[in-house]
């Protein structure tokens, strides 16, 4: 008896000994740690236009943003145009996955309301030139209009757009936004479709700052007869982005600074504004 229990016990302590001794990495990761996404932009739109930048599953973006009405050249007598009015824009983004991300936007320019989404399509470049493609669209919906011939059926707006960007170097990033915009003129009778091309670049100067400009080529029609330049520089910490900028549009909602300004891209035309963005994690 004493026998049998003793080489019992030697074989169950001997056991897992010999188990461990067939698979002695089962612990172990059988793949690599995957490699974090491209990145072109550090921020998911430039001063208007959008990056292919989007958020992290399940983070969420704030933006408040305002453009002065009065130009710069104004002088004292307007503060530099900072005595106002302004045209405002409020959002709010949701990442539904790595590569997903949905918001809302208003501006006070008609009362625009505006639903988008954005996909991160794909992107590659790591140990070369790195770059990104993104699909980005909305539907956006004009709820204060003047009561006046061409106004009364003509409320919405849509836009689809393709983004590439691309990092030359380690600090000029590149992006072009072909656009197609349905109904870019709300005074017309018959809503019109319009291509438009937006170009934008960014200089990282370093970590903190980076100076930035974009130009969107919309083409000529009543009331909106010139393309959109902006220009200023972009400061970022702590999960915020602050951009200062001056511009010849004060149109802020896609659908509304896609189809050109009224105003000339010249010094004395120049309004100011900004854009704050805040990243939320819960």
């Amino acid at each position: 008896m004493s026998k049998t229990f003793i080489i019992a016990v030697m074989a169950t302590i001997h056991m897992p000994a010999t188990l461990c001794a067939q698979d002695p990495v089962r612990w172990e990761r059988r793949s690599g740690p995957s490699a974090p996404p491209v990145t072109v932009f550090h921020s998911t739109q430039s001063a208007n236009l959008a990056t292919a930048e989007t958020l992290r599953k399940g983070e969420w973006l704030f933006e408040i943003a305002h453009r002065f009405l009065p130009a710069v050249s104004g002088g004292s007598g307007a503060l530099w145009g900072l005595d106002g009015p302004v045209y405002n824009r409020l959002g709010l983004a949701w990442a539904a996955s790595d590569r997903v991300m949905v918001g809302v936007v208003r501006s006070n320019l008609a009362d625009n309301v505006e639903l988008g989404a954005k996909v991160r399509a794909a992107g590659g470049g790591r140990d070369g030139i790195p770059w990104m493609v993104a699909l980005n669209g909305g539907i956006a919906w004009n709820m204060e209009l003047p009561e006046l011939e061409g106004f009364e059926d003509n409320e919405s707006q849509a836009y689809v757009q393709a983004i590439a960007n691309v990092l030359l170097g380690d600090r000029f990033a590149l992006g072009v936004v072909p656009t197609f915009l349905r109904n870019p003129r709300l005074a017309d009778d018959d809503p019109e479709n319009a291509f438009v091309v937006g170009l934008n670049g960014q200089v990282y100067v370093s970590e903190e700052v980076s100076v930035l400009g974009e130009w969107i080529v919309a083409g000529e029609r009543e009331g909106l007869e010139h393309d959109a330049g902006t220009f200023g520089v972009e400061l970022e910490t702590g999960g915020h982005f602050f951009k200062i900028v001056l511009t010849n549009s004060a149109r802020m909602n896609p659908t509304q600074f896609l189809g050109g300004t009224p105003f000339a891209f010249e010094a004395d035309e120049w309004r100011l504004g900004f854009n704050i963005t805040r990243l939320l994690v819960f």
